[in-house]
């Protein structure tokens, strides 16, 4: 049974609470969880793959994994890459509904904004769309074969 979002995101405030507030720290931090984001294959990487509303370049996708989600998911910048694989940790191998259900409460604890500017916390918030969307299209896919 996979961890719930709510858990795992106390597992992010946690880690990132260790690095009190030191923002060149946190922000290598950021980069560094991007790195060990899994690979996504370059033919994945397409337009229709870029999630809209990120100044980055971020591509996503999810597939249904018995009644789960498993998300792919890469970006072009660093920072960026290590803040959707935040969002990849929460919400893979979640089921549509504990990701429709799941309110992403950790960036406000972690104090985030401090971290990255107006642009890129806009971004974010496109990425958790994004994969809302997601949640929402695979959910009723699972509903039909039902």
């Amino acid at each position: 049974m996979a961890d719930s979002t709510s858990n795992i995101q106390q597992e992010i405030i946690d880690e990132f609470s260790m690095l009190d507030g030191d923002r060149e720290m946190t922000n290598f931090y950021i980069m560094e969880l991007g790195q060990k984001l899994p690979e996504m294959p370059e033919s994945l990487k397409t337009e229709e793959n870029i999630v809209k509303g990120c100044q980055s370049k971020v591509w996503m996708t999810a597939e249904l994994d018995g009644n789960q989600i498993a998300f792919l998911a890469d970006s072009n910048t660093a920072i960026t890459k290590g803040l959707v694989s935040l969002l990849v940790r929460i919400f893979d191998h979640q089921t549509p509904d504990a990701i429709l259900e799941t309110e992403i409460t950790f960036p406000e604890k972690i104090g985030m904004d401090r971290f990255i500017g107006t642009q890129r916390s806009n971004g974010f918030a496109a990425m958790i769309k994004q994969m809302k969307l997601y949640a929402l299209a695979l959910k009723s896919k699972l509903e039909a074969e039902l």
